[in-house]
């Protein structure tokens, strides 16, 4: 079923509604595969019933998500979409530290 795409369009949905800035898209798409992979962590290092659970509702990552729902150069596109924002998440991120220091 398509549980890990609902569940990341209400996280998003709910994100843009909210903050309706693009720098909040970002850190929320960063914040959603950042919690994903960490779920993903703790599924491959836990208990079992602990594992099904999370292997059952929750994907790996984001990138995992578009892998499982397009393919080709559609795929392509969207992980290089993928991509661009981490980069910006990545200047954001680095701005915010040099900031910081000053």
């Amino acid at each position: 079923m398509y549980v890990d795409v609902i569940i990341v369009l209400i996280l998003l949905a709910v994100v843009v509604f909210l903050f309706r800035k693009f720098s909040s898209f970002v850190y929320a798409v960063a914040i959603i595969d950042i919690f994903l992979r960490i779920l993903t962590f703790i599924r491959d290092n836990s208990v079992p019933e602990l594992k099904s659970l999370i292997g059952k509702y929750f994907p790996e990552s984001i990138a995992a998500i578009i892998g499982n729902y397009s393919s080709g150069i559609f795929y392509t596109i969207l992980m290089w979409i993928y991509v661009i924002i981490f980069a910006i998440f990545l200047g954001y991120i680095t701005k915010y530290f040099i900031k910081k220091r000053k």
